[in-house]
């Protein structure tokens, strides 16, 4: 078997288990590579991104492809170095900046096999001052699932002919700022930002670090060689609360998790909550955001007027709702926004009058399915010690995951779906409750023996001291 000019003995002559092909010692190599020349904002980040590199060498072994996105707010943030080390490390990498859709139709539908797309400087095709690129955001938004295809017509001298190009390929973008929401919810999203100045990485030159890199990559396209089969079979184990789209997203990252072996199956799925959490938090557009901040203003109220409504929502600090283009939000913008989601304004009584208004059943058929439940505690605590160093994973080790038995991996369709946070912690020192009960008492307010309060969290888990000294130890 030979790969990227390299000779390999064929699968069946290779030993799994032999020391040459250890999974989880390659992804330890391949992290330790990025993190010499990569000031990642989180070790959640630094982890996705060895998964998704490991990823693209197995692509055919999946049904779905995540796109990484590396965006941040201003340039100078580590995008482009990061760019450049995936290229030493992907399989077939394609490092580009600005291309026609039909060149990348094109190289994707190569005979050789598609390739893994490095795509800097998005911004120009999707920022404020970017023209129409429909075509290519078709591609990355179908392209994420295998048997994807872009039809076009081609003349071929006087006949026209139908032509099916596929589109299914792996994908990275960096950019500023956000990308489209339909591209975002198929991403693995990383917030770069500039290194501080205690933060130090190693200085790269490609000339230098490209043969180290290359046997990396050639590591990794033989270890898959080995494991592809299992891979192709794999139903790996979903934390509770990752479903459809982030279910998509992250079973093949898991998938490769599993399949190294080592701490990598938990530090994986502490990074998928840790960073799925995060990425629904600020997902969503003004219209969730309306929702949102619609719930804040209800508080406990069965109805309100329009007119306290919009009076409320101004009021929200840092709210856009009292200057949106240079005007506040109106009565009939607020029936607009909230009519896209099936909400209707009706006469309600306040007090001993009558006015138009809102009332919050209307609202809670909306609030349910796009904003998180607010009786979810945020899963940070929960990952924290685990992702972070990666060490023992003890608060990741506290995620429920359950499965059906009839078909390992799959959750049990006759199940409600679980919040993210588990509902009973697996150490042996934690009480026979639920986290949602102990925060129903009154919360032990102990203090770690460095001074800084230990979470409700960890003190339900059994755990005395905060996460910055299990970190440290």
């Amino acid at each position: 078997m030979s790969m990227y000019g390299k000779d390999y003995p064929d699968v069946a002559d290779v030993d799994p288990y032999g020391e040459t092909l250890d999974g989880a010692a390659l992804l330890d190599q391949v992290e330790a590579m990025l993190a010499r020349f990569v000031a990642f904002p989180s070790d959640e980040a630094r982890i996705a991104v060895t998964l998704w590199v490991a990823h693209t060498h197995a692509l055919t072994a999946f049904e779905c492809t995540p796109r990484l996105a590396f965006l941040s707010p201003e340039p100078g943030s580590g995008k482009t170095r990061t760019m450049e080390i995936l290229e030493l490390l992907v399989l077939r990498p394609l490092l580009t900046v600005n291309v026609t859709p039909a060149y990348l139709f094109r190289k994707v539908a190569d005979e050789q096999g598609p390739p893994t797309i490095l795509y800097d400087e998005i911004d120009t095709v999707f920022g404020p001052k970017a023209k129409d690129n429909e075509d290519i955001r078709g591609m990355l938004n179908a392209g994420y699932r295998r048997g994807a295809t872009a039809g076009r017509c081609v003349i071929k001298g006087k006949t026209v002919e139908v032509e099916e190009l596929p589109a299914f390929a792996a994908v990275a973008l960096a950019g500023l700022d956000d990308l489209p929401d339909t591209i975002m919810s198929r991403s693995i999203v990383i917030r770069m930002r500039r290194r501080a100045p205690n933060e130090r990485i190693e200085s790269y030159r490609r000339r230098v670090h490209q043969d180290e890199g290359h046997e990396l990559r050639d590591d990794l396209a033989a270890w898959v060689s080995v494991v592809r089969a299992d891979l192709q079979d794999a139903w790996p184990v979903l934390p509770k609360g990752i479903e459809d789209r982030n279910a998509d997203v992250w079973e093949p990252l898991l998938a490769i998790a599993d399949a190294a072996g080592g701490n990598w199956p938990e530090r994986a799925r502490a990074t998928a909550v840790t960073l799925v959490t995060a990425a629904q938090s600020s997902a969503g557009g003004f219209g969730v955001q309306l929702l949102a901040d619609l719930r804040t203003a209800f508080g406990n109220e069965s109805a309100m007027t329009t007119e306290a409504i919009i009076e409320a929502l101004c009021a929200l600090d840092e709210s856009p709702w009292a200057d949106i283009r240079g005007k506040a939000l109106d009565a009939r913008s607020l029936s607009r926004r909230l009519g896209k989601y099936g909400i209707k304004p009706k006469v309600i009584r306040v007090g001993d009058k009558t006015q138009r208004g809102y009332d919050r059943a209307d609202l809670h058929d909306s609030w349910t399915r796009y904003l998180p439940d607010l009786t979810v505690t945020d899963v940070t605590d929960v990952t924290d010690a685990g992702a972070k160093g990666g060490a023992d994973v003890s608060l990741a080790k506290a995620i429920s995951m359950k499965s059906d038995p009839t078909h390992p991996g799959i959750e049990s369709p006759a199940e409600t779906p679980a919040p993210l946070l588990p509902q009973v912690c697996v150490t042996s020192e934690t009480p026979a409750t639920t986290f949602e009960q102990m925060l129903t008492e009154t919360p032990d307010t102990r203090t770690c023996p460095c001074g800084k309060p230990i979470s409700e969290y960890r003190q339900w888990a059994g755990l005395t001291d905060c996460v910055d000294c299990e970190v440290g130890s």
